[in-house]
């Protein structure tokens, strides 16, 4: 955990991501981003010396019309002290009942995003914490040259104007492999919501590239990393 700690901190500081009193909302899915971004927030709070509230919330999507079960997450939430909502959709029976969505994928995400945005502006919070790291960056960047033939990625703290809101990434400079292997030494619970689109997707695709990428030419994913951070720095130089 000692490295997701760090990797939390440098980004919490480079990105100006958190100041004294915000409220964050950490949007909570049940996976391991997710889970060891909630808890690094936590244990950061007392590093960085800075007095912030914390509040998990996760979107349920309801996929194939039933209720997620996130109750092994809000027992863990209530074991250190975290509150914990739920917020209940039907974007499951919307995505794929409805719209029939051969891309599923894009508005799914969009429309958890909102429901989270929502959420945190109508209740009063100041940050939405997110769980992207630092291999969905890489991969988000590769989606939008390959698929739709633009440069571009999110950003590492988005300000939300009409919501008086900024979302922050603070996992976005940590590789997934130390993700990985924080949760499993931490033993955190994972819920894994029952997605009908599962392991075929564009997102999953480009994972696969990404990997082949990086058996082929060692370094690969880092070198695209500090391209786009270079872009950033000069984006931000302006």
């Amino acid at each position: 955990m000692q490295k997701i700690l760090g990797h939390l901190r440098k980004a919490i500081q480079i990105y100006d991501m958190l100041s004294e009193g915000d409220n964050v909302a950490v949007g909570v899915s049940g996976g391991k981003d997710s889970m060891i971004l909630l808890m690094g927030l936590v244990r950061i709070r007392d590093i960085l010396g800075i007095d912030f509230n914390i509040t998990a919330v996760s979107v349920d999507p309801c996929f194939h019309g039933i209720p997620a079960d996130f109750s092994s997450i809000s027992e863990y939430c209530r074991k250190i002290g975290i509150e914990h909502t739920i917020i209940p959709t039907h974007i499951g029976e919307i995505v794929f009942d409805i719209r029939q969505e051969k891309s599923p994928c894009s508005l799914c995400a969009r429309m958890r995003r909102g429901a989270l945005n929502n959420f945190a502006a109508e209740n009063g919070f100041t940050k939405l914490a997110l769980g992207h790291n630092l291999d969905d960056s890489v991969e988000t960047f590769l989606m939008n040259l390959l698929t739709e033939g633009r440069i571009g990625c999110f950003s590492p703290v988005t300000l939300l104007e009409d919501k008086n809101i900024s979302i922050i990434r603070p996992l976005v400079l940590a590789p997934e492999k130390d993700i990985r292997r924080a949760a499993k030494n931490l033993e955190l619970p994972i819920v894994k919501l029952d997605c009908p689109a599962d392991g075929h997707t564009n997102r999953q695709r480009t994972k696969e590239l990404t990997a082949m990428l990086e058996k082929e030419r060692h370094g690969a994913k880092m070198r695209i990393f500090g391209a786009m951070q270079r872009d950033l720095e000069d984006w931000k130089s302006k």
